[in-house]
This record gives structure tokens, C-alpha cells and sequence, in this order.
């Protein structure tokens, strides 16, 4: 009763602008520094974004499932944000959808390994990213949850969490599309299962449906 008693108090001028000031877009979201709130993300910034012009550059964004039960996003981003570098990624997403930020935008975690790039066209054609998707250039995020199956899938709350996740990264670092990986496309892991693949398949395929409708007007 409260807040239509306030509401109602309000001109008419100030009620149609409050309700009419919707969000920014979702790229100019990406573009911003510090601690954004981007809607459709639950985001917990261990470390806030910098200038952009600082950050490294990313050419390519690698999806992996991290074999750590539920509820470990946030100690492995913890450990993360403690040794930057170190084995590990960038981003952190749990079982209930949140994603958490680990280290700065200039920092190179360790989650491909050095020299191990797949050259054996087994999931996707090697020859564009054969030694072309090195730490220093690549972007990872990790989804936790699948321990002790490996096989098992990522949570819906995961997807939708990763179906805008996905966009801000390649419209903060210009990444296209064809440019999202698995980690089993591009680097040799675990027989068990192809690590990262389903998430990646939907990321492109979003992609290529945005490319088809075309500019918002």
C-alpha cells in the first residue's frame, strides 16, 4: 500500500519516466568498468572490471566443466582470485546460476594446457585452432556440478546463465561467435566425456540466431 500511496503521490510527468527508463542495452552494459548489474545475470564480482583499454586481449572464450561438486564455484573462485594465474579460470558459474568474476581482466589462468591443442578434427575442424588458443588469448569459464559423473549435465539454471553470460563477453571483447569453444574441441582431456561441448553448441547457435535477426532497432 506503501509504495502505490508513494507512487500515486508522484506527477504524472515523473510516474511515465520512472516507467519508461528501462534498462541499458546489454551491450552498453559490457562496455562499462566496475561492478555492473546486468539483468538475467546473478554476478558476484570477487574482482571488478577495469577499464576496458587495460584488459587483455581476448581472441577466443573456452567453456569447461570444472569435475567439482555443487556449491564449489565460489571456493575455487576464491583460490582463483588468491593466485590469478594460476590453474583455474576466469569465471566461476554454479549449479544455481550464479557466476563469479575470480581474477582481473588482464590475468591468464592456466586452463588449457601448454602445447596440448587437439589436431585430430575428432569434434570440430582443427586447422583455425590448431596452437591458435593459447591461455594468453583465450578467456575460460568453468561450470561446476559434475562430480563424481562426469557425464553429468550442466543445470538449467547454468544454461540461462550462460545464454547471457556469453553475450556480454563477446560484446565487452569483440569475440565472434566461431570463436567459442569446448574445451575437448580444442585441447585434449577426458575420454569419459566431451568437456564443455553442449554449452558451447549453445552458445553458437545463439549466436547464429542473433546474427539472423539482424540489428535491434
Amino acid at each position: 500500500m506503501l509504495v502505490c500511496l508513494v507512487a500515486g503521490s508522484l506527477p504524472l510527468a515523473a510516474q511515465t519516466s520512472l516507467s519508461s527508463n528501462p534498462a541499458p542495452p546489454l551491450e552498453t552494459l559490457a562496455r562499462q568498468s566496475g561492478t555492473p548489474d546486468i539483468p538475467g545475470l546473478h554476478m558476484v564480482w570477487l574482482v571488478p572490471w577495469g577499464d576496458r583499454a587495460d584488459a587483455n586481449i581476448w581472441h577466443n572464450i573456452v567453456v569447461h566443466r570444472t569435475e567439482g561438486p555443487p556449491g564449489s564455484a565460489y571456493r575455487n573462485a576464491l583460490r582463483q582470485a588468491r593466485n590469478p594465474e594460476g590453474r583455474g579460470a576466469t569465471i566461476w558459474v554454479e549449479t544455481d546460476g550464479t557466476v563469479y568474476w575470480a581474477v582481473g581482466e588482464w590475468a591468464t589462468p592456466k586452463h588449457v594446457r601448454l602445447g596440448g591443442n587437439r589436431n585430430d578434427n575428432r569434434y570440430i575442424d582443427n586447422r583455425d585452432t590448431f596452437h591458435l588458443t593459447p591461455n594468453n588469448n583465450s578467456i575460460g569459464v568453468e561450470f561446476t556440478g559434475n562430480y563424481p559423473n562426469v557425464r553429468k549435465p550442466v543445470t538449467d539454471a547454468q544454461i540461462e546463465a550462460w545464454r547471457v553470460l556469453v553475450r556480454v563477453l563477446q560484446a565487452r571483447y569483440g569475440i565472434p561467435t566461431d570463436r567459442i569453444f569446448a574445451h575437448n574441441w580444442v585441447d585434449y582431456k577426458d575420454r569419459r566425456y566431451c568437456e564443455g561441448c553442449a554449452l558451447a553448441a549453445i552458445a553458437r547457435a545463439q549466436g547464429a540466431q542473433i546474427a539472423l535477426q539482424g540489428p535491434s532497432n
